[in-house]
């Protein structure tokens, strides 16, 4: 998989050099159904990724009067957000003909593209100029990135949530630039509450396991057999991390490693939430949920066969969209906790990051700089409702016209729960997969939420050294 997106990212510099060799204008960007990387040549024609000479050997392009400058940006898997970003690529490429943009689709899942950007990095390859990076990867990979502040970036940041951009601070340099901010939500059906009599949303897990069984056994006698009360993000990968973290964390479980490096799961409370959740599958969830990522999960939830979903707030204006079949039938809220008021989300988001091995630093800079602007997130916020860093955007009357829930999201970002990157790095990446892999198993019917709660701190202080609470 990694080495397939390194050799299409090759093909593309090498086309990128053919058109600056030959002095014809930018080409016409692709439809955005089209991903840039199914564009690529033959694989066999690419020059080797590893062979790419690293960003200090190699003359600057943009210091070439009169060339055009070329750029790589890994960005957005295949789906509504990859096409959106496109767009915004063929925009600024419309505006900056000194300045040109190939966007390349990442993989769907972050644990595949984080590797994708550890083999890439290891390589010191010069053939992905930026990328997005997600919120808990700034301390792993901060040596292979660029610090924005000397690019412009210092004058801006102010402008951003203060505490993502101590995130993406480390060691005094920015390495990622605030994009788009995320937080897990709630979303329900608000026909399907009132037609089963509930006046609200649950507040607490029993409730939503209530609910959602008397909702789905309703819906099934009237003769949907595919309608599900339940769906959310089971396969195990980063998403399950977040997922799981935020049934252990509004059950009183802890947030798996403490700030102080302190390993917290083994707890009676974080067990029976994993046992929860196991409950669900087969039951309020359909048994194939253990292998769902979001887009799996919208789309049972889109087509009108779940009354409850966890996701991010990206799925909001697609489920409103005219196409939708449960367009003006549902709303957000906080997610449940085992009290009610004890709700968690688990922060996420993603930044703009530039590799250090770029021969471009200065013009990928300006990029990423104008693609993380207010303007640019003010847009990303109205089209496919993503959340921006910029505080000052929540109170614009044309989003909250637009995407009304959003201005009543701060209070989300106030109850998150962060993942452990920070007190496990550089080890956050192994720390999460040994964390998703055992609650994968208590899903799937292995073993038990004590069990795994056990094996995973056992794991941990194998891997870490630090201590058990």
């Amino acid at each position: 998989m990694f080495r397939k997106y390194l050799v299409l990212i090759s093909v593309a510099v090498i086309a990128a050099m053919l058109f600056v060799a030959c002095g014809a204008p930018s080409p016409a960007a692709a439809p955005a159904e089209e991903p840039a990387a199914e564009e690529a040549a033959p694989a066999e024609e690419a020059a080797p990724a590893e062979e790419a000479t690293p960003a200090e050997e190699a003359a600057p392009a943009e210091e070439a009067a009169g060339e055009v400058v070329t750029l790589n940006f890994l960005s957005s898997p295949p789906g509504p957000e990859g096409e959106f970003t496109k767009q915004q690529v063929e925009q600024w490429n419309a505006e900056n003909p000194d300045i040109q943009v190939n966007f390349i689709n990442g993989p769907q899942s972050a644990t595949e593209r984080y590797g994708l950007y550890l083999q890439t990095f290891q390589a010191q390859s010069a053939d992905i100029d930026l990328m997005q990076i997600d919120v808990i990867w700034p301390g792993d990979l901060a040596e292979h990135l660029v610090d924005l502040n000397e690019y412009g970036a210092a004058d801006v940041v102010g402008s951003h949530f203060p505490a993502i951009v101590e995130n993406n601070t480390v060691d005094g340099a920015l390495v990622g630039l605030p994009w788009f901010t995320d937080g897990g939500l709630l979303y329900y059906r608000t026909d399907l509450l009132d037609k089963y009599g509930y006046e609200g949303p649950p507040t607490t897990w029993a409730e939503l396991t209530e609910m959602a069984q008397t909702i789905q056994d309703g819906e099934r006698e009237e003769g949907n057999q595919d309608f599900w009360g339940f769906v959310w993000q089971g396969k195990a990968y980063e998403g399950l991390t977040c997922d799981a973290l935020e049934w252990i964390y509004s059950s009183g479980g802890g947030s798996i490693i403490s700030p102080d490096k302190t390993i917290t799961i083994d707890n009676e409370a974080a067990a029976a939430a994993l046992d929860m959740a196991a409950g669900w599958v087969g039951t309020i969830s359909p048994p194939g949920v253990t292998g769902f990522q979001e887009e799996e999960s919208r789309a049972v939830w889109q087509g009108g066969n779940a009354a409850f979903m966890r996701n991010w707030p990206y799925a909001y204006s697609l489920g409103q969209d005219e196409e939708s079949a449960i367009a003006g039938l549902f709303d957000v809220t906080s997610l449940p906790g085992a009290e009610a008021g004890q709700s968690a989300a688990t922060l996420g988001g993603w930044q703009l990051a530039v590799s250090k091995y770029s021969p471009n630093p200065e013009a990928a800079a300006k990029f990423a700089l104008w693609i993380g602007s207010e303007e640019q997130q003010k847009a990303r916020a109205l089209n496919i409702s993503l959340l921006p860093t910029i505080p000052a955007l929540y109170e614009d009357a044309e989003i909250a016209e637009v995407v009304p829930f959003m201005p009543n999201l701060l209070p989300v970002f106030t109850n998150a729960v962060a993942r452990p990157s920070t007190a496990s790095a550089p080890q956050y990446n192994e720390v999460s997969t040994t964390f998703f892999s055992n609650v994968s198993d208590v899903l799937t019917g292995k073993q038990s939420g004590e069990d795994a709660v056990i094996n995973i701190s056992l794991e941990l202080e194998d891997m870490t050294g630090f201590a058990t609470e």
